[in-house]
């Protein structure tokens, strides 16, 4: 497609990574340079209702149906502006690996740094085609800006084809995704989709209506500093009552150990001292009754230190993030995921449906009243210093998103 690449590239040199220690909204103000480019590219190629949110950082769009344009509701596409915290994308050095081999990917000879076939066999099916990687200091950011080219890419050729029927389309890019916090202060107004598709997932095909349930939770714990001289009997040591919270928690309970529709809790943050500590997991499970027994175990397990150091000693604080949006696309939105498989199909796409192992701004979505399944990105190996995005794949989703629009 048309420029495909060159936006994808342009996007991911902008630095958009969210924050999760911030409070703020957006958590970074970086990510308002993205949300104006696209904003200023949307009114260059003839979207209209351009609106760019310079509050919350949300930019909406757009394209009105032809004269030939059968369907009367609006359909909608979204993608997420921000970047993972895990990784830095600060100064991304994206280059083209032409006609990969299937083997072994040196990414920065200094290091060295190498994305290793052993270590991600599933680069093997990309044998021949062309990927985009980084220099191995930064991750790459196809988590979404994969997503934002395609989308955009779609727009622009659309607008420029007036001749294609299609119905009307919606068009929104959010912030903070990433932290949870994506459609936090969306205007649903403004974005004006019937229904929607994210489009936020991973390989060409990758189908999503199922995500996980999913919480957030932050134990602080209050320790009790004295010299380690005199400490016998005397010391509660923060930081060692947070490894023994840890512990608590199963190995087979991890991201690193489950698959599938397995749940897991996960540590995400960590620190401390001999007086104070604190830890951050996320609690993950598709199914909404474990769900919320695993959050009733962590309240156990922080009442379970209180009772062996002393009320008090340790506090517990949950916030739910989103919930399994299967429930409101299997109660009369499945036309969705069928319209999808089918578009899929017409084009070659071999349809991959599964459960997303984390969540998009579409879960939260569809309990907003805006049913909302994910589509693939064509990128891999996400918030990490070997993310990828494969071109012909990226090529063909734009295809999928077209042929979507234009049912």
């Amino acid at each position: 497609m048309d420029n495909l690449v060159e936006r994808f590239l342009r996007y991911v040199a902008v630095d958009t990574q969210s924050s999760e220690e911030s409070t703020s909204s957006p958590t970074t103000a970086k990510q308002h340079n993205l949300a104006k480019l696209l904003a200023e590219e949307l009114r260059a190629m003839g979207a209209s209702d351009v609106s760019y949110d310079a509050e919350y950082c949300y930019v909406y769009a757009k394209i009105p149906a032809t004269d030939g344009g059968k369907q009367t509701k609006t359909i909608g596409f979204l993608a997420h502006m921000d970047t993972s915290p895990e990784v830095s994308d600060e100064g991304v050095r994206a280059r083209i690996v032409k006609n990969y081999d299937g083997g072994d990917i040196v990414l920065n000879e200094d290091g060295p740094i190498v994305l290793r076939l052993a270590d991600f066999p599933e680069m093997a099916a990309y044998a021949g085609k062309s990927l985009i990687v980084t220099d191995g200091t930064t991750l790459l950011g196809a988590d979404d800006k994969a997503g934002v080219a395609e989308i955009m890419t779609m727009a622009a050729h659309l607008l420029a084809h007036p001749e294609i029927s299609h119905g009307p389309i919606a068009i929104a890019f959010t912030p903070d995704e990433e932290v949870g916090a994506g459609v936090d202060n969306i205007d649903l107004d403004a974005f004006g989709a019937d229904y929607a598709y994210t489009v936020d997932g991973g390989v060409l095909g990758e189908l999503e209506y199922e995500c996980f349930n999913a919480a957030q939770a932050t134990i602080a714990i209050r320790g009790r500093s004295v010299h380690p001289g005199t400490a016998k009997d005397r010391m509660i040591n923060a930081s060692r009552v947070v490894m023994e919270l840890d512990d608590m928690i199963g190995a087979d309970e991890r991201p690193e150990t489950t698959e599938k529709y397995e749940g897991f809790y996960h540590l995400t943050r960590m620190e401390g001292e001999t007086d104070r500590a604190s830890v951050t997991y996320i609690i993950r499970d598709h199914d909404r009754a474990l769900f919320e027994e695993k959050k009733e175990r962590m309240a156990g397990m922080v009442a379970e230190i209180n009772r062996r150091y002393g009320e008090g000693t340790a506090t517990l604080t949950v916030k739910d993030q989103y919930y399994n949006m299967k429930e409101i696309i299997e109660d009369g939105n499945y036309f969705l995921v069928e319209n999808a498989i089918n578009a899929m199909e017409k084009l070659g796409i071999t349809p991959i449906v599964q459960p997303i192992r984390g969540g998009t701004d579409g879960a939260r979505l569809s309990f907003m009243g805006v049913p909302c399944p994910n589509l693939c990105t064509g990128g891999g190996n996400f918030h990490s210093r070997f993310e990828f995005a494969c071109i012909e794949s990226m090529e063909k989703i734009t295809e999928l998103l077209l042929a979507l629009a234009t049912q």
